[in-house]
């Protein structure tokens, strides 16, 4: 986890400023600095036009009864995509804009559910609870692991993750 932090916030800010610096020899400082805010203001538009679809469907499905999980999804990579191109650089950019892009995004979270099943069915999914304790488990919540071996997919394709042996009701 401390890794990707750091290739996050260390070697990606690097790439991008080394990609910019050669766009800027290759094309010009003034072309490069227009990319880059015009990038921007693109990213700022399709995010907000795209999230505002989202939450129109979230509310929708609320109001129909259904569970609104992949407008949840969807939104959370809507902010994700819009953070990425208010962020200036090439790499960031080509990040929001998939992320932004509703094709690009469906592509995107079929890998990410793909991934998290696969980690579910290896056991490397751990579920702690702090119930009744607010979000302070010292003070004598109840913290546990609970083992899922199953994941599947439900109707509004979110994955439900059925732990062993533990009753929800």
């Amino acid at each position: 986890m401390l890794g990707r932090l750091a290739l996050l916030f260390v070697v990606l800010p690097i790439l991008e400023l080394m990609l910019l610096i050669e766009m800027g020899r290759y094309i010009g400082s003034l072309p490069t600095l227009g990319i880059v805010v015009l990038t921007g203001f693109t990213g700022a538009w399709l995010a907000r036009t795209e999230g505002l679809r989202v939450f129109f469907r979230f509310q929708e499905e609320l109001v129909s009864g259904r569970l609104p999980g992949q407008a949840m999804l969807d939104g959370v990579c809507v902010l994700v995509g819009g953070a990425f191109l208010l962020t200036p650089g090439v790499i960031t950019d080509f990040l929001g804009f998939s992320l932004l892009l509703p094709f690009t995004r469906r592509w995107i979270q079929s890998r990410m559910r793909d991934s998290l099943e696969r980690q579910v069915a290896a056991g490397r999914v751990h579920v702690a609870s702090s119930y009744g304790a607010g979000f302070d488990t010292r003070r004598g919540g109840l913290e546990q692991e609970i083992e899922a071996r199953e994941a599947k997919m439900d109707p509004s394709k979110g994955i439900v993750i059925e732990p062993e042996g533990y009753n929800c009701s």
